[in-house]
């Protein structure tokens, strides 16, 4: 399957898709397949636009499934009706193919977590309270002996002020 999808020409599919998108444009069909495709051309030709060419796919994949909401909810006539049905067909394959392409122009969908095979990802926040596996011990197995309490640094003591001696005769000097 894989072979089957990088044999796949993506100029080529969405050359197609904008074409049969152009044919059902003027009768009762979906109004957004046009645009969509004509973005993809546009996506497809410049090489290094990736964000653009992975949004385009986004909105392919997505269409799928208001066509098929579209086409339960509208009547349409039964030429038109293959057509859109033959080009709901076509965005598989057409999604597959950029997707490939994606990759191949080193593309990840931070979105979804996924680049390429690589699932683990990077580590973009660490647990509060002490609960990392850094430098402090932030846990502890049941069966190890608890530790007593760690004195804190504390600054030499100052020597007490000494008090002053009373005055002779003062009135509270008792």
């Amino acid at each position: 399957m894989a072979d089957f999808i990088q044999a796949l020409d993506p100029s080529k599919l969405v050359l197609i898709g904008t074409a049969m998108s152009f044919v059902t444009s003027g009768f009762s069909a979906p109004v957004y397949n046009l645009p969509i495709f004509l973005f993809g051309m546009y996506a497809q030709e410049a090489s290094d636009a990736v964000q653009s060419l992975k949004a385009f796919t986004f909105l392919l994949a997505g269409s799928m499934f208001y066509d098929i909401i579209w086409m339960v909810n509208n009547s349409q006539n039964w030429f038109i009706k293959l057509v859109s049905i033959l080009l709901l067909l076509l965005k598989i394959p057409t999604t597959f193919a950029f997707v490939t392409a994606l990759q191949q122009r080193g593309a990840a969908f931070s979105g979804l977590g996924i680049r390429g095979n690589d699932l683990s990802g990077a580590t973009v926040w660490s647990m509060p309270g002490g609960f990392t596996s850094s430098a402090r011990d932030g846990y502890q197995n049941v069966d190890s002996p608890v530790d007593g309490p760690k004195p804190l640094s504390v600054p030499p003591a100052q020597p007490a002020p000494q008090p002053a001696a009373p005055t002779p005769g003062a009135y509270q000097a008792v």
